[in-house]
């Protein structure tokens, strides 16, 4: 992650856990990620790693689920909130403010279970990202993505519409040369031994505040695959 998405985070961190804040968004699809995740694993007592944290919404999930569970993150105010609000969910999770090539050095072959969630569409370098995860995933691990295809539909819907026009997201959000195709993604996580064995697309629907799994894969999707 470069120095300013780092900074661009960090200074929104105080509106992680703010429900009608700048991550509400994430607030609504959170129950939905968990849907397809669970779908596809039992969580209790899973050894779970979930990279590119922020505030602690989807770790704390997980946990919540049985999980064992370790969030790192490269910004640290995020990490400040995350580990600020265990005090309020009395939730066990190891957050780190560390680099995922550092913390993989240290983990090889450690976790049951990855999730890399709406992170990609965030990096320069995302085959860098899963190149680690795949260092990190126990033989059989599962890991879990989500991002946004590279289609005119999700600059138009993930740009435009969710930034410029309804505001659910703040504007720079997101840099559409960054979304990534999913037939890109299969083939950088074939590269590391990962099978990709499901993808689902996921909607949301900004008047009633709910999001659901689907087969449109053009916007937003989630990906499973599997350690080889």
């Amino acid at each position: 992650m470069n120095l300013q998405e780092i900074k661009k985070f960090d200074n929104m961190a105080h509106e992680w856990w703010d429900i009608d804040g700048k991550f509400k968004t994430l607030h609504h699809i959170n129950p939905t990620r968990m849907q397809f995740i669970q779908s596809h694993t039992n969580l209790t007592n899973k050894k779970i790693l979930d990279v590119g944290c922020g505030g602690g919404i989807l770790t704390e999930r997980l946990a919540l689920n049985g999980g064992i569970v370790t969030g790192i993150d490269l910004a640290p105010q995020s990490i400040n909130v995350a580990k600020m609000h265990l005090l309020e969910s009395n939730l066990d999770i190891d957050y780190q403010c560390i680099d995922i090539v550092e913390f993989a050095n240290h983990h090889t072959q450690s976790y049951d279970v990855i999730t890399c969630m709406e992170i990609l569409e965030h990096v320069d370098n995302p085959e860098y990202i899963i190149s680690n995860c795949a260092k990190l995933l126990k033989p059989n691990g599962i890991i879990f993505l989500s991002t946004l295809d590279k289609t005119l539909k999700s600059y138009l819907f993930g740009v435009l519409i969710a930034e410029y026009i309804l505001k659910l997201l703040p504007k720079g959000t997101h840099n559409y040369e960054k979304f990534i195709r999913p037939s890109d993604l299969r083939h950088m996580l074939s590269k590391y031994n990962l099978q990709m064995t499901d993808i689902k697309g996921l909607s949301y629907n900004p008047l009633t505040q709910i999001a659901k799994i689907t087969n449109d894969i053009n916007v937003n999707y989630m990906v499973c695959a599997s350690l080889n």
